[in-house]
């Protein structure tokens, strides 16, 4: 009984110590989580934000970032039709986003913008609703960043001319972009300056602008221009898009050489200086040169006319041609050309034309009368004319192809933008003219090859043609003043 007992109390002595271990000492503190102040997020002062209701400071902030995220990166993914929902959202509780950003604005914009372009779901009903929806959106930025108040003009001028055609008219929508340059100057967006250009000149032609009007707009676009050529570096003038511009501003405005008075003296001076420098004792240089001069008015004693009239008297013999019978002494057009009087100079070839009975000479000087009308007074469709008849009174001379070939494939810019599928289908017809010229005349054939390999790289690619419904190989007709059949070819 005695060992039972200390057994026992062994036993419970052991308890007793384990117990006294696991329990905490009364003397050591016990350890808690630090206590940790609540941080209260200070307020942003918004004296500088958009007065627009943001989420700065709201108490839905967080959840509007959240949708903001969302929506973005459904963009990002190109998902548009998913976007649209998730920045609704966001766009309600926060139009204006931070208040330093007009992300919402021109997100929304670009959002339904493609559902209207790129959407096949969506119905004639609901385009129309985006469309106002678009330009709902920039009223509203304009309103809410109103620093940016040209920025959102323009994007709004260049959605009536080239995402919404017909919704305003050219007059609006030039009037919309004068307000602009005036406003903003050689710090113009470059984005103003295709279109605009494109309405100076539709409109000067079509004589509802005045020439004085047409010739101030079309300086301060060149200034633009030349202000940017200037300023930028390589990187940047192809990153912005200039590189665009230039493709297309200048040859279009080039092409209102064609308008007697519309450009002075200065402006072939500082043109076709260079071009003549380069060849200065060539006599076809020289009196083109001194022709172009005369036609923009330049006086007797310019200094640059004195020196090309002098290369003349020292290089080029005088040329006569005699008379056959009662025909026009060929003399008096050239010298109607040396005065920069073109239309006299077509008017004294074509009463020559008219007088002779040889087709060949005929021909020469119907194709001389197709380069006046292409080089000088830039109308292509009276070119093409002559050059016509210049090949058919002349079997197998490659000549008046390679001709159209060059005036189809300089008409990018007068048949689209400049750039992209409107302007490079152009390619097509002019390819078709080489080839034409190089198979009935065996002379022009390396030209010609030149020619063809140079411009088979600027021809549609086939995701344009894919995009349009066109299949390669197919005949596509080149709209604009072309207005030939052709075969579909992309890009090599």
């Amino acid at each position: 009984m005695k060992r039972i007992n200390i057994i026992l109390s062994l036993t419970l002595f052991a308890v007793s110590v384990l117990l006294y271990a696991c329990t905490p000492k009364t003397t050591e503190a016990a350890k808690t989580p630090p206590v940790t102040a609540t941080k209260v997020k200070k307020p942003v002062d918004t004296a500088n934000l958009s007065s627009c209701q943001k989420w700065v400071n709201e108490p839905f902030e967080q959840e509007a970032l959240e949708a903001h995220v969302l929506y973005r990166d459904q963009m990002k993914a190109q998902n548009y039709k998913e976007a649209l929902p998730l920045w609704e959202t966001v766009y309600k509780m926060a139009p204006a986003a931070d208040g330093r950003r007009d992300v919402h604005y021109m997100d929304g914009a670009r959002i339904y913008k493609y559902l209207i372009t790129y959407e096949a779901t969506t119905t004639p009903e609901q385009k129309k609703a985006y469309q106002e929806k678009v330009f709902e959106l920039y009223d509203q930025a304009l309103a809410c960043y109103p620093k940016k108040a040209t920025d959102y003009k323009a994007l709004m001028a260049y959605d009536y001319f080239y995402t919404f055609p017909g919704t305003k008219s050219q007059e609006e929508i030039y009037k919309m972009y004068t307000e602009i340059v005036d406003a903003d100057g050689l710090e113009t967006s470059v984005s103003v300056l295709n279109p605009f250009t494109s309405l100076v000149v539709n409109l000067l032609l079509e004589e509802k602008i005045p020439m004085v009007e047409a010739q101030k707009y079309a300086g301060k676009i060149n200034e633009i221009f030349a202000h940017n050529k200037k300023e930028r570096t390589p990187t940047e003038w192809k990153k912005l898009g200039w590189d665009i511009v230039e493709s297309y501003t200048p040859p279009r405005l080039e092409q209102l050489e064609g308008i007697k008075g519309f450009y002075g003296c200065d402006h072939f001076i500082n043109k076709y200086a260079a071009e003549y420098q380069a060849n200065p004792n060539d006599c076809e240089a020289i009196g083109t040169f001194i022709a172009r001069l005369k036609y923009g008015g330049c006086a007797e004693t310019d200094p640059n006319l004195v020196a090309a009239r002098a290369a003349k008297t020292a290089n080029c013999k005088p040329v006569g041609i005699p008379t056959e019978g009662k025909c026009v002494f060929l003399g008096d057009a050239r010298d109607c050309m040396e005065n920069g009087d073109y239309d006299c100079a077509i008017s004294k070839y074509e009463e020559y034309v008219n007088c002779i009975d040889d087709n060949s000479k005929k021909a020469n000087i119907n194709l001389r009368i197709a380069k006046i009308y292409y080089v000088h007074k830039k109308k292509y469709s009276q070119a093409r004319k002559y050059a016509r008849k210049a090949a058919s009174q002349k079997s197998g001379w490659g000549a008046p192809y390679m001709l159209i070939g060059t005036m189809y494939a300089s008409s990018g810019p007068l048949c689209g933008p400049g750039t992209g599928f409107d302007s490079q289908r152009v390619t097509w017809a002019a390819i078709d003219k080489w080839n034409k010229a190089k198979s009935i005349d065996p002379s022009v054939a390396a030209d010609a090859n030149k020619l063809i390999n140079r411009y088979s790289q600027y021809m549609p690619t086939r995701a344009d043609i894919f995009q349009r419904g066109i299949k390669e190989g197919s005949t596509y007709k080149v709209p604009c003043w072309i207005q030939e059949n052709t075969k579909v070819r992309i890009a090599k």
